[in-house]
C-alpha cells in the first residue's frame, strides 16, 4: 500500500505477481507511460496476501497474474469477484495457453494480456478494463472468440482441467502438440521419468488410455 495523497482522476490498481523484480519493473513502466495517471495502491505475492489487499484497497483494477502461489489467479477471482463488483480485474500473465485464458475469463477476469505487452500498451489495457472494456492481446482475443462459440462445452473442459495441477497441464500441453517425453522433460527441466510420472496422473485423472487419446482430447478442446 501507499502513503501517498491518491492522484485526482487517478486509477487505482494492486498488482499482484510473485516475482517482486516484476512488479517493480511493471510499477515503473506505468510511472513512466505518458499521461497514464495510474497508481499502484498495493501489491501482493501470493493469493492470500492479494485477498487482503484488495478487499483493504479496493481499486478500480487489479493486474492479476495467472500462476500464483496458494491457487492461482483463479482462486483470487473465485474468493473475490463475487464481493467487489466494481473492481475490475486484468490477467497479466507469462502464460497465453489456452486453458488459462479461458480460465479467468470464466473466473470474471475483464481481460488477458502477456508479458510481452509493452509499457504505454499495459497502461492503455489498465485505463480501458477501468472504463469497462474487455481487453486482451490481438492473438487472444481470436482465441477467446473461438473458445466461447465453439460446440465444445468449456464448463467441462474447465472442470477436468481443474483435476490437473499445474505441472500437469504443462505437460498435458507439451504431449498434446507431439513432444516426446524427452523432450517435455527438456523443456520443463524435469527427468524423463518425472515425465512418465506426470502423464500416467493424467490419463488417469481424464480418463483416458493412451497419449494418442489425450493428444485428441487437447485438440478436440482447443487447448493446442
Amino acid at each position: 500500500m501507499t502513503d501517498q495523497p491518491p492522484r485526482p482522476g487517478a486509477v487505482r490498481v494492486v498488482l499482484v505477481d510473485d516475482h517482486r523484480m516484476f512488479r517493480s519493473g511493471v510499477r515503473a513502466e506505468l510511472a513512466s507511460a505518458p499521461e497514464s495517471a495510474i497508481e499502484i495502491v498495493g501489491e501482493a505475492e501470493d493469493v492470500d496476501s492479494a485477498v487482503r489487499v484488495i478487499e483493504a484497497e479496493q481499486p478500480d483494477v487489479v493486474l492479476l497474474d495467472v500462476h500464483l502461489p496458494g491457487g492461482g489467479g483463479r482462486a483470487v477471482l473465485a474468493a473475490l469477484v463475487p464481493r467487489l463488483p466494481d473492481v475490475r480485474f486484468l490477467a497479466l500473465s507469462v502464460s497465453d495457453a489456452p486453458e488459462d485464458v479461458i480460465s479467468v475469463i470464466r473466473g470474471g477476469a475483464r481481460g488477458y494480456v502477456t508479458k510481452s505487452i509493452t509499457g504505454p500498451e499495459l497502461a492503455g489495457a489498465v485505463r480501458r478494463v477501468a472504463d469497462g472494456d474487455a481487453v486482451f492481446s490481438p492473438r487472444l482475443a481470436g482465441f477467446v472468440l473461438d473458445a466461447f462459440a465453439a460446440t465444445t462445452d468449456v464448463a467441462a473442459v474447465d472442470e477436468d482441467l481443474d483435476r490437473l495441477t499445474q505441472r500437469e497441464r504443462e505437460v498435458l500441453r507439451l504431449i498434446a502438440r507431439g513432444y516426446t517425453y524427452k523432450e517435455v522433460g527438456k523443456a520443463l527441466f524435469i527427468s524423463v521419468k518425472t515425465v512418465e510420472t506426470h502423464v500416467s496422473a493424467v490419463l488417469r485423472k481424464l480418463q483416458l488410455s493412451n497419449r494418442y487419446e489425450l493428444s485428441r482430447w487437447a485438440t478436440d478442446r482447443r487447448l493446442v
